[in-house]
């Protein structure tokens, strides 16, 4: 198999609201199926090569549909994308807070639904594909990527509190009490919960269930512990309860995924040491 990757970070003005761009290839793979797992990312994928078909959403309400360029918020459980023997293409990692700032959509809009680019650009999003097809290497892709980012830019200032609960969450891996950030904010848990819901599209606690996540596939890419070992480090009580965690964010066990997907995933897939808004 013929693969590569190359990862960018944005224009300055954009990192802000972009983490960073990625480009991959990949030619000569088994074909099958691919798990969008949940992240602290939302994220932008856009096709050079074959439409993009997810076949289960991560929200159950929307049907099984093809994109050349789709948008999805943060979300709590994977969306299911069939694999064919060649890919290629641009994958930004948009900063939740960043989503409307980019692409004038709020994160709460995109928790949990996948979009085609053009439902929320139009024409544009035409435009962008075709751009970076005509492209011939990825620093030229990146930097129409930079272009079209920094025409469209309106920035916008989410809730102060919110974010700095964001970074807590992410520096702790999702292992800060929510009672307590909420104490520290001086809101009540329900105005906390309420007001993070508003600004991300999903409540505190399952962005703690996340990043827990996140740190434990992290773990499980770089130290191969035993799986017992990876729930005490990452907080989960036992490994019963990360096995119940992985099927519900995952759509399967810890050990499934290290057979079936681990060999795929790239390195800037599991980016966690991102930790701002």
């Amino acid at each position: 198999m013929d693969s590569g990757s190359e990862v960018r970070p944005p224009a300055p003005a954009l990192q802000r609201f972009i983490s960073h761009y990625a480009g991959f290839c990949a030619d000569g793979m088994t074909p099958g199926t691919h798990a969008g797992l949940p992240s602290r990312h939302a994220h932008l994928i856009i096709s050079l090569d074959a439409p993009i078909e997810v076949i289960e959403m991560p929200n159950s309400t929307q049907a099984a549909n093809h994109f050349s360029a789709m948008t999805c918020g943060l979300h709590d459980a994977p969306a299911t994308v069939r694999r064919g023997s060649r890919v290629e293409g641009v994958h930004v990692f948009l900063r939740p807070f960043g989503l409307r700032a980019v692409l004038g959509v709020s994160a709460r809009e995109c928790a949990s639904r996948v979009y085609d680019l053009s439902e929320l650009w139009g024409r544009p999003a035409a435009e962008l594909v075709e751009r970076l097809g005509n492209a011939a290497t990825w620093d030229a892709r990146f930097a129409v990527l930079d272009e079209v980012f920094g025409r469209a830019l309106s920035p916008v200032e989410p809730s102060a509190a919110v974010v700095w609960a964001w970074r807590q969450l992410a520096v702790s891996h999702g292992r800060t009490s929510i009672e307590e950030l909420a104490r520290a904010i001086g809101w009540s848990r329900q105005h906390f919960t309420e007001r993070f819901r508003t600004e991300l599209g999903l409540a505190p606690k399952t962005a703690a269930r996340i990043f827990r996540f996140e740190h434990a596939c992290q773990s499980i890419k770089n130290a191969r512990l035993p799986l017992a070992e990876i729930a005490a480090v990452c907080g989960y009580h036992d490994q019963a309860h990360m096995t119940r965690e992985w099927n519900a964010l995952a759509g399967c066990s810890p050990r499934v995924w290290i057979s079936r997907e681990l060999p795929f995933l790239q390195d800037y897939e599991l980016a966690v040491s991102d930790n701002s808004g």
